[in-house]
């Protein structure tokens, strides 16, 4: 991507995009498209048919999304189905018609079967049952994926998807409902340290084991990608499997271990209690990162500090530990 080109952020507000604005802008790249939900409805065809039309971006990142945790996930399952096919169908087929040279399609290590032999490699997509509890979220990134290969096989285009495994930043979502366990736990514990409570209730057995991927280091390989001389990029591309390639940390850990790192950063002395009636989700989920690694990237920003910055960044204050 050369620094003059126009590049569309879909999702520009989101812990995705957001973090991928940042990464462009200090890389120096000075034409970027931004829209707002209220200035450009991505679920609407036209809508989006007519932005391409007038804006003509030369590449996209597809971070739109409607995203959430364990809970919202059960509770809107026709949302998450309808509202992440449609902005994805749309995004993708405009791109397709105003000519975008490369587009990053970004998905979730949902996509893998809640069974799936860890860590999780590429070619293991539709090899097993889905977790039920994100199954129209996963089938609707499954769905974006084959639409990417599909269209690069009939029209020629250069449409990559990418999976990060489990993301957190200062962009996330801390609603204690809706939110992903990791953002959930730091609100958590910054409001037990406020009343002065002794225990932390967290959800599930604590046994899952979880891989954390800090939202800049996920937009840094996103430019990465995105910026691969052609005949690499093209590798991605090439053979008889879909353009698909993880994002990950490459190690991972149980939440009960997650749980008390949060608390040894921000300092919370109390007993966690752990509430067994909630669900627990997938038991692992740890990304095959061995083709990000082949190319020349890994993660760079450790969870202790990670967990440091989304504190700071959130509640405006400096973190007890680092």
């Amino acid at each position: 991507m050369e620094k003059s080109e126009r590049i569309y952020i879909a999702g520009h507000r989101g812990l995705v995009g957001s973090a991928i604005r940042r990464a462009l802008e200090r890389q120096g790249y000075g034409n970027l498209l931004l829209r707002t939900h209220a200035e450009l409805d991505l679920t609407d065809a036209a809508a989006v048919d007519r932005f391409f039309d007038q804006q003509r971006p030369q590449h996209v990142f597809l971070a739109a999304a409607k995203v959430g945790g364990i809970q919202a996930n059960n509770a809107y399952p026709a949302e998450f189905i309808r509202e992440n096919l449609a902005i994805q169908t749309n995004l993708i087929h405009s791109s397709y018609r105003h000519r975008v040279e490369r587009l990053l399609f970004l998905g979730s290590s949902c996509i893998y079967p809640k069974l799936c032999p860890q860590p999780m490699k590429e070619e293991y997509l539709l090899s097993g049952p889905l977790e039920p509890t994100n199954r129209p979220y996963a089938v609707a990134k499954i769905a974006g994926i084959e639409m990417c290969w599909s269209y690069n096989r009939q029209y020629g285009t250069r449409y990559l998807a990418a999976m990060p495994t489990n993301l957190y930043g200062p962009e996330d979502n801390f609603d204690l409902e809706n939110s992903h366990v990791l953002p959930a736990l730091i609100r958590k514990v910054v409001e037990a340290k406020a009343a002065g409570k002794k225990h932390l209730e967290v959800w599930g057995t604590g046994r899952p084991r979880r891989e954390l991927l800090f939202s800049d280091d996920l937009a840094e390989a996103c430019l990465f990608l995105m910026n691969l001389p052609e005949a690499a990029y093209s590798t991605l591309l090439t053979g008889d499997r879909p353009p698909l390639i993880n994002i990950g940390a490459g190690e991972d850990l149980t939440i009960r271990e997650l749980a008390e790192t949060v608390c040894a950063v921000l300092g919370f002395d109390g007993q966690l209690a752990f509430d067994p009636s909630r669900p627990d989700g997938t038991p692992q989920k740890l990304l095959d990162v061995s083709r990000m690694r082949a190319l020349g990237w890994e993660a760079k920003i450790p969870l202790r500090e990670g967990v440091r910055r989304v504190y700071e960044a959130h509640w405006s204050a400096p973190a007890v530990s680092r």
